[in-house]
């Protein structure tokens, strides 16, 4: 049975297909202002790429922010269910899961089973997010795929004292101008990611072996600012951006096994 999974978030749209329980391929792509048409490009360009056609698949499961505008997929499951069951997929032993995405953040406590027990969400504010470092990162004028790298080299944190991406923007330019180093301010605004998500685990209750999904678990400076919150380790897939979109494609599964 070949089922694929479709997660399109509010950066990017990520597709997985599984045939009998194994990974035949993955793809993302930017989600752009038509989340619609991301989900058909994300599931046709990784069909082509993995030499099979789109209509040979036997379901779809549209996951994740943009999950209702995928208008041809069998069914629609919320990104919450779809990352346990991505996680458990990836590591059995797993049973906590930290999601930091482009618009919310995200913890999960999960079973033996991969099943849900409690979550907790941050979707009412940037500050947390992919979206925060995004900014920040422009206005250090720093590549954000060398933000997680240039974190480690900071000798003291800078402090971020401001819970709002505006305010804080304001603050690490006002670093800028005082010559803190770039890396001591950019240590210090993975320390307030961490500083914000910590505490969301906190609240559910955090049960190792841990796991962090999402975009900026690819960020290693945002690992290890959580691992130093947690006092635990955190594991890192190489799917770890496409866990959702791999929860989901299993999910096809039992919609048509």
């Amino acid at each position: 049975m070949i089922t694929a999974g479709i997660d399109i978030g509010s950066i990017t749209a990520k597709a997985a297909v599984l045939n009998d329980g194994h990974i035949l391929g993955t793809k993302v792509m930017f989600t752009g202002y038509n989340s619609r048409q991301a989900g058909k490009a994300v599931i046709d360009e990784l069909a082509r790429e993995i030499n099979m056609n789109p209509e040979d698949l036997d379901a779809i499961v549209a996951t994740g922010y943009g999950r209702n505008s995928v208008e041809f997929a069998t069914k629609a499951i919320t990104e919450i269910t779809c990352h346990g069951v991505g996680a458990h997929f990836l590591n059995p032993d797993i049973r906590f899961i930290i999601d930091i995405g482009g618009q919310d953040s995200k913890v999960i406590r999960i079973d033996e089973a991969g099943r849900v027990v409690d979550f907790a969400m941050n979707d009412k504010c940037a500050a947390g997010t992919g979206r925060f470092l995004e900014v920040m990162a422009r206005a250090l004028e720093v590549d954000l795929d060398k933000f997680g790298d240039i974190c480690l080299q900071g000798k003291a944190p800078a402090k971020i004292s401001s819970i709002c991406t505006v305010f804080a923007e304001s603050e690490v330019i006002s670093l800028i101008s005082k010559g803190e180093t770039r890396e001591n301010i950019i240590a210090g605004i993975h320390e307030s990611v961490a500083s914000r998500v910590s505490a969301l685990a906190k609240r559910v209750g955090v049960v190792e072996p841990v796991m962090m999904t999402g975009g900026v678990a690819m960020n290693i400076g945002a690992v290890r600012a959580l691992e130093g919150k947690l006092e635990t380790s955190i594991q890192v897939s190489e799917y770890a951006q496409v866990n959702g979109a791999i929860g989901a494609a299993i999910l096809a599964g039992k919609e048509v096994g």
